[in-house]
This record gives C-alpha cells, structure tokens and sequence, in this order.
C-alpha cells in the first residue's frame, strides 16, 4: 500500500523534497501523496520531523 500523510502534516515540505519520484504535492493544509507515483519507500517517513506520513 502507498504511504498517506496524517493531520499531524505541518506542511513543512520536507516529504516533498525528499521523494524520490515526486509523488507529494502541496494540498489544502497538508501534503499529499499521489498513489500512483508512490513506491513505497518510506523516504518521506524517514524525512518528516513529525512522522506523518504513514503506509496506508
């Protein structure tokens, strides 16, 4: 399953530059992963200094 990113997104971008395939984009208030592109890495897991983004 592709990673999501919770409410606890403070919208910082750090999971943005961090993916490798560009697949997070800046949403209404947080960021979101397109589940298309994810590969799941977890590279934005391991980026985010509030671990919100999560595997579905």
């Amino acid at each position: 399953m592709a990673f999501k990113i919770t409410d606890a997104c403070i919208a910082c971008g750090a999971c943005a530059a961090g993916c490798p395939v560009e697949a997070i984009s800046e949403g209404d208030g947080k960021y979101e992963i397109d589940p298309e592109k994810c590969i799941e890495c977890g590279a934005c897991a391991d980026t985010c200094p509030v671990s919100a983004p999560e595997q579905a």
